[in-house]
């Protein structure tokens, strides 16, 4: 089995695109009504974890822009799991799909 060891500028940017499209999906999908303060919570959360990650990447720190994009995905799919996102994309979430 290959270990991986180094950030590809591909796999980053493969990272940026399918973050940056779920959260555009999570912007013009409902949300929660009973819950949407907290839903706009992880929503914020997630757009400044993106936002960080595109700022240490524009500075060459793949590393630490890899790690941003992975908070900034983390709060989406904790979004999209607990129902505050009503999303039904398994690609981009880690949701079921009826």
């Amino acid at each position: 089995m290959e270990i991986n060891t180094e950030i590809s500028k591909e796999k980053i940017e493969k990272y940026f695109k399918i973050t940056g499209e779920a959260i555009e999906m999570v912007k013009t999908h409902p949300m929660d009504v009973d819950r949407m303060d907290q839903a706009n919570d992880f929503l914020d959360m997630a757009t400044r974890y993106y936002s960080d990650a595109k700022h240490f990447f524009e500075k060459g720190d793949w590393v630490l822009a890899f790690g941003a994009l992975n908070y900034a995905h983390g709060w989406l799919d904790a979004g999209a799991r607990s129902g505050l996102f009503e999303v039904k994309d398994d690609r981009l979430f880690t949701v079921d799909v009826d």
